[in-house]
């Protein structure tokens, strides 16, 4: 019996590893769940495909005591060349009535949203993309962790 669960939970990790639209995730931990202002996260993504088209995706966990219903964002991305774009971009944690979006299990939430839909990447290359947190204030509290997607549509 034993086996036989060991063998279920094991082929199960191994069908959800199992992922050939994803190009690129990362996710990354914010220290004690409290984003600071001037703490800017950063993804360093080598593209090699600029014939494909993708969706690029911000992933956000938080609690639910996260006091907000959205997260602004700066988002910096730099391409191979260095040519830099900065955007400020929304994600809708909660819904007009206050229900958490998303999955979530107990007080933690875990929501992908896309950030960004049909994107041929002009160069191959190393393109880097950071994230600040435009919430205006100092310390942004019971936000878990922040991350980045990036799919092929192929």
């Amino acid at each position: 019996m034993r086996n036989l669960l060991l063998l279920s939970v094991c082929s199960l990790l191994i069908l959800l590893s199992c992922d050939p639209h994803r190009v690129y995730e990362k996710n990354i931990k914010i220290p004690d769940g409290i984003w600071y202002k001037d703490h800017k996260v950063s993804f360093e993504v080598l593209i090699d495909d600029t014939s494909s088209t993708h969706n690029l995706y911000v992933n956000v966990r938080n609690t639910s005591l996260y006091p907000y219903s959205n997260l602004y964002l700066f988002i910096e991305t730099t391409a191979p060349s260095g040519h830099t774009i900065r955007e400020t971009y929304e994600v809708t944690l909660a819904d007009d009535k206050g229900k958490w979006m998303g999955s979530g299990l107990g007080d933690i939430w875990d929501l992908q949203q896309v950030y960004k839909e049909n994107v041929k990447f002009a160069q191959r290359g190393k393109y880097f993309f950071e994230y600040q947190q435009a919430m205006r204030t100092d310390k942004l509290p019971f936000v878990l962790d922040v991350g980045l997607r990036i799919e092929s549509l192929k």
